[in-house]
């Protein structure tokens, strides 16, 4: 496709296209394993735009992939063609019928956000997959999804109403439910639209094609059921002798991939709330045989959801840093548990429903472990379970937990045997599959562990596919589930349902898309399912030297590669976490965890630079640019792909070539330039709040006018140490503060409100002087931050060896001694110990809580409110409640955390001027509202120097780090 063309189709589009290599990169993926540079991304604001696309693509022979959140897993939004990205502009709630429980949406409306919309009026969308806080309604509509709760509320397919559609001429078409007058009233046009209505009677109306379809396709009890096109749901329709009063052609396009038509508006029917009494029973089990045997019997009781899961995705789970916390239910070291969760309407019914199940369980005698969850322990364990495909990423190296057989559902009563023969098949290829599976509906998760760069591995892909294909077939299952045919399956839809249905749906695809422009390569004449890989088949692995040690992910390209694609970056800031904080600002994919690894993989890896540098990329740089190396990812992904440390060694990497910039370097250097301002204080403040001296300085340095610029002060906190001992005495043990470069020139205050906080608390204080390295860090001078990591490390050395905490007033710059301090020094053993031995101030104290050390007496008994902003390393390598718990130590005060992800700030990224605008929208979507709706005497916690600084510049409020109102609030 040639580029004027499709600057031609840019221009008359209210909506934008683009088609730059980054663009194309970005958009080469999805969750599956496959790979193909699209001709460029399109992103419509209208129906009108969409309908300009469909005709160009008509004009043009050029396919379009339909695409909202791109998780899909069997490679549905991968194609060489135009890529229609609807998640950011068809994103509208159109209306809502009480009455009738039914909403019409735009296909890029969030599934979870959907929901927060419709709770107060006691209605949900009952579907409910492991993506659902970013996936969206569009795809759930072409992918048939159904998730965990389908046991109760069906699939998506049992609730679309109707769909609002672009066909293959241009025209509009809406499909919904119509009775048989109607249905023949239909045909009677001379539109498309009627086309289509007379050629599906022609076709299914036939009782020779009705009896193949009956004969051939999955049994009807399986409901998660995504082979092919559902033209065996349509002969439920009374115009073809079915019981279903009414017919609807939407039945037929939910579950089609995009490949008939368009969707632009979707109404779906809605479900009561459910009852608001819940629990859930965590069955352990010693073997899979013994877990899947208990799936028949507790599925007579009336289960909300019955998930099951693997010791290989719970072992992933315990080296994730978010979802260790989430284990808390698990006992032993079980080869696979049953999650089971009951919901009733008053607490006895409740009681009595969790009694009946775990007789059911016990009388079983399969189980060594029943756990009963309530509350929130039950979100945190669907979380867990939610996060498990995500998790299979973490797996180290080349070999993965890859997605091809992982979607087979069969008859409750098959799943026992069909589990003994799928081992077996593993068995004779040597696999250890991964079992993972929404048990209660039949359908199983089920991954061999391959090496999809390895040509040998490439031919087990298809022969595995194959083998449980036929097992599958054997059984009269589905072999997509709910995750569609894709391009890894759609190759074996005439094994699964005969030739002749197949041709049925060939006849389909040819009435609606005569052309082939919808989604092509997905359902019928399937791209090869061996083809088309993120990586290059038997390819020599680039050497890509690296400052930072990536040894724990096997260099610098598997850490970039760890991503799967799963997406769980694309949440938004309506959901809890803070990955990625200028993604939630500009909903741009560039600007995800998702785009910035794949950018880094994609261009490592097929370079369009010349460069002896790999690094040497302005696409790589462009993806990076909005980074605020907030490391919401290193601990919110579930592959813990942490690109705040490859945007470290990107930048190194990339100025090591192209030059270090005089900002970069003026940020980089900034405690150095601090200490000489602080020489003359008076004067450098002055400068700084001048509005000629200070604006001239902001604009030849690249800082934003809007701007305050931090004082700088000189201080001897020495001496000040000396006089708070004088006054007090020593009841607690020794601990070293760590005044860093920023307490030490800037934050004088809070570093003199630790001092006496420790000191009056009882315990001997010794400080330490040092520059952490941060400031390089986040510029990229890795040599000059390394060069005070090996400084650093060997004089923390003799504090860790007598077991003294070392302790740390700015999260990022102590946080540095726990993470990337284990990258740069060559002493990894001494590097863990000074870890393990650095701790926010918070977390100390936290724990002297804890053990008892410390009394609510020591603080005042007056009454204050208090809210929460924690720094982003904190959330990322530490944790919220520890600031919490520190701060409930008065009695009477009032303290709650606010719900917000990244500030803003993200130390320089909030000064440059290129980048303001993007770090005040950051702070505005959560936490400048949180702190603006708080009553002006509550007092504002915040232990980062940034937050404090983006707060006040954006609304004008004064936060306190934590100790400093500790500090106040103490009375002896």
């Amino acid at each position: 496709m040639k580029n004027n063309l499709l600057s031609k189709l840019q221009q008359d589009l209210e909506g934008d296209l683009q088609y730059d290599d980054l663009i194309k990169g970005l958009y080469a993926t999805d969750a599956s394993v496959y790979r193909k540079i699209p001709v460029g991304v399109a992103f419509p604001k209208t129906v009108s735009d969409i309908k300009k696309i469909v005709l160009f693509a008509k004009e043009h022979k050029l396919g379009l992939i339909p695409r909202t959140a791109g998780t899909s897993l069997a490679g549905q939004c991968v194609g060489d063609g135009l890529v229609v990205d609807v998640s950011k502009h068809f994103t509208e709630i159109v209306s809502l019928d009480e009455v009738k429980k039914q909403v019409t949406v735009q296909p890029g409306v969030i599934r979870d956000e959907l929901n927060q919309y419709l709770k107060p009026f006691g209605l949900f969308f009952g579907p409910n997959t492991s993506t659902s806080n970013r996936c969206m309604i569009g795809g759930m509509v072409g992918n048939n999804s159904s998730g965990t709760t389908s046991i109760q509320y069906g699939v998506t397919r049992d609730k679309v109403i109707s769909l609002k559609t672009i066909l293959a001429d241009g025209s509009e078409a809406e499909f919904g439910r119509v009775s048989e007058a109607q249905f023949y009233q239909k045909q009677q046009s001379n539109t498309f639209e009627a086309s289509l209505y007379n050629s599906i009677h022609k076709e299914l109306i036939n009782k020779e094609i009705a009896e193949e379809i009956i004969n051939n396709f999955p049994k009807p009890e399986i409901h998660r059921r995504n082979t092919g096109y559902a033209v065996d749901e349509l002969l439920k329709a009374d115009v073809f002798g079915g019981q279903q009063p009414y017919f609807n052609m939407a039945e037929l396009l939910c579950g089609s991939e995009g490949t008939l038509a368009f969707t632009t508006e979707i109404t779906i029917q809605l479900d009561e709330l459910p009852p608001s009494y819940s629990a859930m029973v965590v069955t352990h089990y010693t073997s899979l045989e013994d877990c899947l045997m208990d799936v028949v019997p507790v599925m007579k009781h009336p289960l909300q959801l019955c998930e099951m899961m693997d010791k290989v995705i719970l072992d992933c789970t315990k080296n994730n840093r978010a979802q260790m916390a989430n284990r808390f239910f698990v006992e032993g070291d079980p080869e696979a548990l049953l999650m089971l969760q009951i919901n009733a309407h008053t607490e006895e019914e409740l009681e009595k429903a969790i009694a009946s199940l775990i007789k059911t369980v016990e009388d079983s005698g399969l189980s060594y472990a029943n756990a009963t969850l309530v509350g929130d322990n039950i979100a945190k364990a669907i979380e867990l379970r939610k996060a498990g495909l995500g998790l299979l990423g973490n797996i180290v190296g080349d070999m993965k937990a890859v997605a091809c057989i992982e979607d087979t559902a069969v008859a409750l009563t098959d799943l026992k045997e069909f589990i003994g023969e799928f081992t077996l098949i593993m068995k004779g290829y040597d696999q250890k599959a991964v079992y993972y599976a929404h048990a209660g509906a039949g359908e199983l998760h089920l991954r061999p562990i391959l090496n999809l760069k390895k040509s040998s591995d490439v031919a087990l892909f298809r022969n595995i596919t194959t083998d449980v294909a036929k097992l599958t077939k054997k059984y009269r299952g589905s072999f997509s589930g709910e995750h569609g045919d894709g391009i890894v399956r759609a190759e074996f839809i005439p094994l699964m349902i005969g030739d002749k249905n197949y041709e049925l749906l060939r006849r389909i695809k040819s009435y609606f898309d005569p052309q082939g422009i919808f989604n092509p390569g997905k359902i019928v004449d399937a791209y090869p399912m061996d083809k088309s890989f993120r990586y290059e088949v038997d390819r020599v692995e680039p050497e890509i030297k690296t400052l930072l040690d990536f040894s724990d992910s096997e260099g610098i390209l598997k850490a970039a590669e760890k991503c799967n694609g799963s997406g769980d970056c694309r949440k938004t800031h309506h959901m809890s976490g803070g990955m990625c904080p200028s993604y939630h600002a500009t909903k741009n994919e560039k600007d995800t965890t998702r785009g910035r690894a794949n950018a880094l993989r994609e261009f490592l890896t097929n370079p369009k630079s010349i460069s002896k540098n790999g690094f040497d990329s302005p696409e790589i740089k462009e993806a990076f640019d909005l980074c605020l190396s907030c490391k919401a990812c290193a601990s919110e992904c579930p592959s813990n792909v942490d690109i705040s440390t490859l945007k470290a060694e990107f930048l190194y990497q990339y100025q090591e070539t192209n030059g270090y910039p005089l900002r970069g370097k003026l940020f980089a250097y900034n405690t150095k330039l601090n200490r000489l301002g602080s020489k003359v204080a008076g004067l450098t403040n002055a400068v700084y709040e001048s509005k000629l001296l200070g604006g001239l300085l902001k604009k030849t340095s690249g800082v934003a006018k809007e701007r305050s610029l931090p004082k700088v002060y000189s201080f001897n906190f020495n001496k000040y140490l000396q006089r708070i001992v004088g006054q007090n005495t020593t009841t607690k043990n020794k601990v070293i503060l760590f005044i860093d470069e920023f307490t030490r020139y800037l934050d004088v205050e809070v570093g003199k409100d630790a001092i006496e906080l420790l000191v009056r608390l009882g315990y001997d204080v010794e400080l330490y002087f040092a520059e952490s390295g941060r400031t390089f860090l986040s510029k990229g001078f890795l040599k000059q931050a390394q060069k005070l990591a090996v400084k650093n490390t060997k004089e923390l050395k003799k504090f860790a060896d007598l077991g003294l905490p070392i302790l740390g007033l700015e999260p990022s710059a102590i946080l540095s001694f726990r993470d990337e301090y284990k990258r740069m020094t060559a002493d990894k053993e001494i590097a863990q110990k000074i870890a393990d031995h650095s701790f926010l101030i918070e977390e100390f104290l936290a724990k002297e809580i804890s053990d008892g050390r410390l009394k609510v007496t020591d603080f005042t008994e007056e009454a204050k409110d208090v809210k929460i902003h924690n720094h982003c390393h904190q959330k990322a390598l530490s944790n919220q409640k520890v600031t919490f718990d520190v701060l409930n130590l008065p009695i009477n005060y009032k303290v709650t955390i606010i719900s917000s992800g990244c500030c803003g700030m993200a130390g320089s990224f909030g000064y440059e001027e290129e980048h303001y605008e993007t770090s005040m929208k950051i702070g505005g979507l959560k936490l400048f509202p949180a702190v603006n709706k708080s009553a002006l005497g509550t007092i504002i916690a915040a232990n980062g120097t940034s937050c404090r600084h983006q707060i006040f510049d954006g609304t004008k409020r004064m936060a306190k780090h934590p100790v400093s109102i500790l500090k106040e609030a103490l009375v002896n």
